[in-house]
Parts: C-alpha cells; sequence; structure tokens
C-alpha cells in the first residue's frame, strides 16, 4: 500500500465490514483504504435485487427535470431537480426534509461558493421512488466506513447534461472540484448518442486514483470528498447531427 493509501487506513474496522453485506464491505473496506471505489452496475443491482424494469422505471424521472439557469449562464445546457433526505443507518429510515435553496461550503465548487442556488425541488413521484431509496440507504451504510454519524442528510442531485449536435456538454464546468461533503457519489441512470464523460477521483496532490467511463446504467462511483478531487470530462454526440445526453444521480452525504 502507498502513502496516500495509508492515510484512509483504519484496521479497527475491518471486522465491522465482513459483518456487512459483500457490496457494501467491499465498498466500505475500499473507501477507508484508497478513498475511492466503483461498484459495476451487476454489482448494485444484486445488492438491490432489480433489474432491467425497474432501472428502465427509474430513468423516466429524468424526463421530468428543469433547466440550471446557473450552468446555463456559463454556456452549459443542464437539467436537475434538488432534494435531501436524513439518513439513520441503524434503522435504515429515511425522512424527506424541507425544501431549501442549495449552498456549497467554502473550499469547494470554486464557481458557487457561498451562492444560494435555487432549483426546483425532487418531484413526488420521484423522492418517493423504491429505488431512490436503495441508493441512498445503501450510501449511509457504506458512509460509515468515514465516520460514525448516526444520522447524515443526503443532498440529492438528478443531472441531465446535454451537448447539442455538433458540440460539447460539461458536466464539471469548474473542473476538478471538492463537494465540501463526506461522501459524495455518482450514479449512471442514462447515456444516448454520447462519448466522453469519463469521471475521474484524484488526490489533492494530482496523481489519479481512478478513471472510468460510467456507461452501464446502475453504475456506482465513491469517493472521500474530504480527501479527494473528482471531475468529469465532457460529452459529445457520436452522431454529430444529432444532441448527446448523460443522465446521472448525484448524491452527496454529510453528518447530521
Amino acid at each position: 500500500m502507498d502513502e496516500s493509501a495509508e492515510r484512509f487506513q483504519d484496521p479497527a474496522q475491518s471486522t465491522v465490514f465482513q459483518e456487512c453485506p459483500p457490496a457494501v464491505a467491499a465498498a466500505r473496506e475500499s473507501l477507508a483504504s484508497t478513498g475511492v471505489h466503483l461498484l459495476p452496475a451487476a454489482t448494485v443491482k444484486a445488492h438491490f435485487g432489480t433489474g432491467e424494469e425497474e432501472w428502465t422505471r427509474f430513468a423516466t424521472h429524468w424526463e421530468d427535470l428543469s433547466q440550471d439557469r446557473y450552468a446555463s449562464a456559463r454556456g452549459t445546457c443542464r437539467l436537475r431537480r434538488y432534494g435531501q433526505f436524513a439518513v439513520t443507518p441503524a434503522t435504515g429510515e429515511l425522512t424527506q426534509l424541507p425544501h431549501t435553496p442549495f449552498v456549497q461550503p467554502d473550499r469547494s465548487n470554486p464557481l458557487y461558493v457561498d451562492v444560494d442556488r435555487h432549483f426546483d425541488p425532487l418531484t413526488d413521484a420521484f423522492a418517493a421512488d423504491p429505488l431512490l431509496h436503495s441508493v441512498v440507504t445503501l450510501l449511509g451504510d457504506v458512509a460509515g466506513a468515514l465516520d460514525s454519524a448516526a444520522c447524515w442528510i443526503a443532498k440529492v442531485h438528478p443531472f441531465r447534461v446535454v451537448a447539442r449536435a455538433g458540440g460539447e456538454g460539461q458536466p464539471t464546468p469548474e473542473g476538478r472540484h471538492r463537494d465540501g461533503v463526506t461522501l459524495v457519489s455518482s450514479l449512471l441512470v442514462g447515456r444516448n448518442n454520447a462519448t466522453g464523460g469519463r469521471s475521474s477521483v484524484f488526490t489533492p496532490e494530482g496523481p489519479e486514483l481512478v478513471s472510468a467511463t460510467l456507461d452501464e446504467p446502475a453504475s456506482l462511483l465513491l469517493s472521500d470528498d474530504r480527501h479527494t478531487l473528482h471531475g468529469v470530462s465532457p460529452i459529445r454526440p457520436l452522431d454529430a447531427s444529432r444532441p448527446a445526453r448523460r443522465d446521472v444521480l448525484v448524491t452527496t452525504l454529510t453528518p447530521a
């Protein structure tokens, strides 16, 4: 194990990891040791006991997103909504919290630090979706590798980034950045006519920890936001005569 991995390691947690379901245990151990973990789509689907029908239904929520006017002002075509939940890992309880503006703290996203951004709330159908609840509950279990919080605040962001015909779309126009949270996750929901969109996680000093193109729905990338930076490369249309899109669910967790 190299020096960058050693600073994450907590050997005392190894017994706890072994008591978790395999997908959770692997994610917790990897996050604790390296600060990053990629769960393949097949692993996520097996953990949830879901098939293609559930994921196809889940993806329909991305047809009901709203324009992100803050991104539009910077030349990026992005649609989104936003909501918050309280997650209690010990009981699996998930409670939707009142809708508020989204604010990113100091030393995080350099484009919007301390700016109140007002986004449309999650639809009732999306907030109640069993698959969303499964995802957020999984993240609450995984986040225990990074902090022993009794309750987590999960901030939920369904995103659609669009690249117009002949152009490109910027999933992270701010470049490499932190979100100012404990755990950050990116779940691929769908891609259409898109190339690019490679997700990468880096140490603060610059070396790359992982880089992968999430190209199968249910692929889930996790990282310890306290000790890493992340970013996503632009997407472009495969067929330059048609637009491209990339749909993801970004969920972040901080202790309540």
